[in-house]
């Protein structure tokens, strides 16, 4: 067993007999010597105190290998809503230590910015409920405000605080040493938009013309224009969006997104049932999750709760999830339909 030869290689490097293992961890040296000769294993429940004997994680005890330390960050990051710190603490340092030893390896980093916005989403939702309780208390408390506002994504009025100068600053370089990457204008275009800095994004947008022949060119050419103000232009351009690119189920989900925020929610439903018409397996469940926000506006919550089982549903079938964040996630929205139909009914009942 592979841990048992861990076990013997970390007792030999800390020059210690099987008694003095045995000893520190309340086991007999019989058992170590069978956990060394790979005939039993360890107890899981012995598992954080031997870890802790050698000072190593209990990953290093299973001397597993990068990748599979890889997967299971990963997996744990798909599963939990909440990482428990002193775990997330010492995957970090892994992360590190390898990302110092292949240099060049992106991915390293990529999961390092992930597992940190993982973690700062747990802060923002209790900054988020923490402010909640402050002005359920002292509603006239304006830092409350503030900070709810922060936690929730809010941004200021002020222009200049709020901005996003130095990731638009970072992404026009970006574009100019890799001027081929669609996604580098995407975002860049996106932070522009936001900034309402329409003029650049104009310029950058028939920049993404050159090297991008798919809908993301004219959906941002119709956001552009619908920050503009004229709303009927931007409907417009999406609506040809979906004419010259009939069959990609992400053009009929971006122009759902137009209808909605033109308010013409039955017909960002039909958009965003094509998409999921066209779609193959595995599907993308961002349809499932609007249509289901799209009824709830409707008032139609029986109908939002269905598209949320539906997407339960498709996480199995498609991706084999049926645990963790991923589903729990849509199984609290369901409680939180059914407790706010409950609460329907019952007034209706009164």
């Amino acid at each position: 067993m592979e841990i048992g030869n861990q076990i013997k290689t970390l007792r030999a490097q800390r020059g210690v007999t099987q008694e003095a293992v045995a000893a520190a961890l309340g086991v007999s040296a019989q058992a170590v010597s069978k956990w060394e000769n790979g005939t039993t294993a360890p107890d899981i429940s012995l598992l954080p105190a031997i870890s802790a004997y050698f000072g190593v994680t209990i990953d290093e005890l299973f001397a597993l290998t990068d990748e599979t330390r890889m997967e299971r960050i990963r997996n744990t990051m798909w599963d939990q809503r909440d990482l428990d710190p002193a775990a997330a603490e010492r995957d970090a340092a892994f992360l590190l230590d390898k990302a110092r030893r292949e240099p060049d390896n992106g991915q390293v980093w990529t999961m390092l910015a992930w597992m940190e916005n993982h973690i700062a989403g747990t802060h923002r939702r209790r900054a988020e409920r923490y402010a909640k309780e402050a002005l359920a208390r002292t509603p006239e408390d304006k830092d409350a405000h503030s900070e709810l506002a922060e936690a929730a994504g809010i941004r200021c009025p002020d222009w200049y605080y709020g901005s996003h100068r130095r990731i638009i600053d970072w992404y026009k370089d970006f574009v100019e040493r890799n001027p081929t990457d669609m996604r580098g204008y995407l975002w860049l275009i996106d932070a522009l938009v936001e900034d309402d800095r329409l003029d650049e994004a104009r310029a950058y947008c028939d920049g993404m013309a050159q090297v991008d022949r798919t809908f993301r060119t004219p959906m941002q050419r119709g956001r552009i224009a619908w920050r503009a103000g004229d709303h009927d232009r931007a409907v417009a351009i999406w609506e040809q969006m979906v004419r010259d690119f009939p069959d990609d189920w992400m053009a009929w989900s971006s122009l759902g997104d137009g209808y909605t925020m033109a308010g013409r929610y039955a017909e960002a439903i039909d958009c965003h049932q094509e998409a999921k018409q066209r779609q193959t397996a595995p599907r993308f469940t961002d349809s499932w999750e609007a249509i289901a926000q799209l009824r709830e506006r409707l008032g139609d919550i029986p109908g939002a709760i269905r598209e949320l089982e539906e997407e339960i549903a498709v996480m199995a079938s498609d991706w084999d999830t049926t645990s963790g964040e991923t589903v729990d996630a849509v199984r609290r929205e369901i409680q939180r339909l059914k407790a706010k139909l409950g609460r329907r009914n019952g007034g209706q009942d009164s």
